[in-house]
């Protein structure tokens, strides 16, 4: 199991925990409204798409994070194809920036 699969993993494991909003409206009004504590974006979404989310996070101090393709995050999270991923938990938010700082560093 690579890497990134157990950061996607995780993924999956937060929506089973009902702590994930997927889609672009659920994600931006997640974090408009204060319950999101990580953003990932898809690799392969619009670089519009990236942009805006980038912006929100910066503004609303948020981390953000680009990571596998829209197929991989819509997989993980049981779900069909989803450009972005709004974790609500400080607990696997927190778990997940790990593995992917880990997954850096190598």
């Amino acid at each position: 199991m690579t890497q990134k699969d157990r950061v996607l993993s995780m993924l999956g494991m937060a929506a089973k925990a009902g702590k994930v909003e997927s889609g672009e409206f659920s994600t931006e009004r997640a974090v408009k409204k204060g319950r999101g504590r990580l953003v990932i974006v898809a690799e392969d979404a619009s670089d519009n798409t990236k942009k805006m989310f980038m912006n929100m996070c910066k503004y609303y101090e948020v981390p953000f994070v680009v990571l596998g393709t829209k197929e991989e995050l819509g997989h993980w999270i049981g779900k069909a194809y989803r450009a972005s991923i709004c974790i609500l938990d400080e607990g696997f938010a927190k778990a997940v920036l790990k593995k992917i700082n880990l997954n850096m560093e190598v």
